[in-house]
């Protein structure tokens, strides 16, 4: 405990996160293989990795970290809209550090990464009041994120305000598709919202009415799993996850 708040004292936490993300080199080394591919650092290995607080079999890549929806993600970025060539200007809260690399160094892209957090992105931001003119972004990327959020429908609002006309929000999260959403403000707890929710720092677990939760707000809704474009070989090759977390929530005015 000593040394741990030695290191604490001496490195910051974005310094911290840098080290700890260096160590996926090493871990991709012990990996190395054929059998499974990450779209996000285009690496290939002989597994992903088991991650979760119920344990994901085929969940995380050994070098760069990345989930099964940061894979999905980017393969929609990729694949749908030509990130890699067409110029857009995009907000990312609470950036995937894997995601977020790619992005930045991509010269076509006006990138900005944001965080309520300063640690954690460039760009410290409230979801719910975002510093930005309206109608200032082509993409806004939420992955996540509303789960957490006390305020969720004057984020939701926020995004749609500082959105172009013409532009996209891509939201995800962690849902039930089998029931509504969960929300007990009783729920006070990190051992009760593990228990309800699955992750202790949520204060709710979205459900199949999520996206009339979207539409409420204003926007024009379109879920897409875009795991089902890919052949069921190749799900598993990319490792694309099962649904409850990676579906693509399509956002426009």
């Amino acid at each position: 405990m000593l040394l741990k708040r030695i290191y604490k004292s001496i490195f910051t936490e974005r310094q911290r996160n840098n080290f700890y993300h260096s160590l996926f080199l090493f871990r991709a080394l012990l990996n190395a293989g054929e059998s499974v591919y990450c779209p996000c650092c285009d690496g290939r290995f002989k597994q992903f990795l088991t991650y979760g607080n119920t344990p994901r079999e085929n969940a995380v890549c050994p070098r760069c970290n990345a989930l099964e929806r940061n894979r999905v993600l980017w393969l929609y970025l990729m694949r749908e809209l030509d990130i890699q060539h067409q110029a857009y200007s995009i907000l990312h809260f609470a950036p995937e550090k894997t995601l977020e690399k790619r992005l930045k160094k991509l010269p076509n892209i006006h990138y900005i990464g944001a965080d309520l957090n300063p640690q954690l992105a460039d760009y410290q931001m409230d979801i719910t009041q975002i510093p930005l003119e309206d109608q200032a972004m082509d993409i806004i990327i939420c992955s996540h994120v509303l789960g957490h959020v006390p305020n969720e429908a004057l984020a939701i609002q926020e995004i749609k305000r500082v959105l172009k006309n013409d532009g996209l929000a891509i939201i995800m999260t962690v849902q039930n598709h089998q029931a509504p959403t969960l929300e007990n403000p009783e729920l006070t707890s990190p051992e009760e919202r593990l228990r309800y929710y699955g992750e202790s720092d949520l204060l709710r677990l979205h459900g199949s009415d999520f996206a009339e939760r979207l539409s409420a707000q204003g926007f024009q809704v379109k879920p897409l799993d875009y795991r089902l474009t890919f052949s069921e070989s190749e799900q598993q090759r990319m490792g694309l996850g099962d649904g409850a977390r990676e579906v693509l929530y399509l956002c426009r005015k």
